[in-house]
């Protein structure tokens, strides 16, 4: 049977599809498939539906893609036995399959490094009697778990991220991200209500920001310069929607300045809507500012391609979505709002959903059902 010749590209998204250089890695569109946490690795060990599953979405046309969070080299970076580690060799091997696969399929792929520093809890935990560990001891606001690091756990810390970079790169991924967003290690230094240290990783914002850029800095010096290194962070914590790391551009700007200054190619910016304007009633969201105040590329991320609705949503409630116009998207794009679009829900069920776009296939693009979730179509 002879295959439908491919339809052009629909003018009002054809920019998105124009190539990017991070680092020595060149993106053949600005489509990022998002990391989203599955717990589909039993052992912490990746297998052939893990690495087919990454696979697809590469053959559908995704130019970069980001792993679900995967676990640094610590007893208590995990929250779950089946959520993927980045250390030892069978899991390491499991990953250099994955990056086979994606590469394969014409696709580009990093790894995204993870500590969930006080977010651990519950009996299915790899290392059960490892304690938390966190700046200083807090989950959020209200709610303690575990101990404080002290100085020389933290210098573990950094060199089990650096580690994980290496490795990274000596399996064959084209890049790393490390996770500063949400509420997990890294940006549970960042964020004010759970670093109350006093020593040097707390107090002012650039102090709350030694212990990432230390990372960022061990992970550069690990890959060499022209590996990419993408750090992903957030203003909202999974315990807190509102919380903020900067309450203006200003702060914003002294926060990501260590950051870039460490070796940082570019910010992915986690928003619940991409659209919504970070500071005030009106203006550039997250990404936008970001971008702004660091001069680097920055990713946007956030209910894209879908209607207004979240993550949390689907995952909490078991609520689907509907599909959503990209004309909002591109028109922020084109103002030079970020340089990458992430997409995360709408890629769960349609693996193909960047070709569809690409190729004026709107009205075959899938609704996102919460039935996504449960395995890795």
């Amino acid at each position: 049977m002879t295959s439908a010749p491919a339809r052009d590209t629909h003018p009002s998204v054809q920019p998105l599809f124009e190539p990017l250089a991070l680092g020595d890695v060149t993106l053949d569109n600005r489509f990022v498939m998002a990391p989203m946490t599955r717990s589909a690795s039993p052992g912490g060990v990746p297998g052939e539906d893990v690495a087919a599953y990454y696979a697809r979405r590469a053959a559908g046309g995704v130019g970069l893609v980001i792993t679900e969070g995967v676990t640094v080299d610590h007893p208590a970076a995990s929250n779950g036995t089946a959520v993927p580690r980045f250390h030892g060799e069978d899991a390491l091997g499991g990953w250099s399959r994955v990056v086979e696969e994606v590469h394969r399929a014409g696709g580009k792929i990093f790894p995204q490094l993870w500590h969930v520093g006080a977010d651990r809890h519950g009996a299915d935990l790899p290392h059960p009697d490892a304690t938390p560990v966190s700046p200083s001891g807090l989950l959020n606001l209200q709610t303690s778990n575990g101990e404080p690091l002290t100085q020389r756990g933290i210098d573990e810390l950094v060199a089990a991220f650096a580690r994980a970079a290496a490795d990274a790169r000596r399996t064959g991924f084209d890049g790393i991200e490390l996770h500063g967003a949400h509420g997990y290690l890294i940006d549970q230094f960042l964020w004010q209500g759970t670093n109350r240290r006093t020593d040097l990783y707390g107090g002012g914002l650039r102090k709350r920001a030694r212990f990432a850029a230390e990372v960022v800095a061990a992970c550069r010096d690990a890959v060499g310069s022209g590996f990419p290194i993408v750090f992903r962070l957030s203003q909202w914590k999974i315990t807190d929607f509102s919380a903020q790391l900067a309450a203006t551009p200003q702060e914003l700007e002294e926060l990501l300045a260590p950051l870039a200054e460490a070796g940082v190619d570019a910010f992915h910016c986690s928003t619940r809507r991409f659209w919504l304007p970070e500071f005030g009633d009106s203006g550039p969201g997250l990404a936008g500012w970001v971008k702004k105040v660091s001069g680097l590329p920055t990713i946007t991320v956030g209910s894209v391609g879908l209607d207004n609705s979240e993550f949390q949503t689907a995952l909490l409630e078991g609520k689907g979505a509907a599909n959503a116009p990209l004309d909002p998207l591109v028109e922020r794009f084109l103002a030079g709002e970020f340089d990458l679009v992430a997409v995360g829900r709408a890629l769960l069920g349609d693996p193909e959903w960047v070709a569809k776009v690409r190729e004026a296939r709107t009205d075959e693009l899938k609704p996102f059902d919460a039935s996504a979730l449960q395995d890795l179509h």
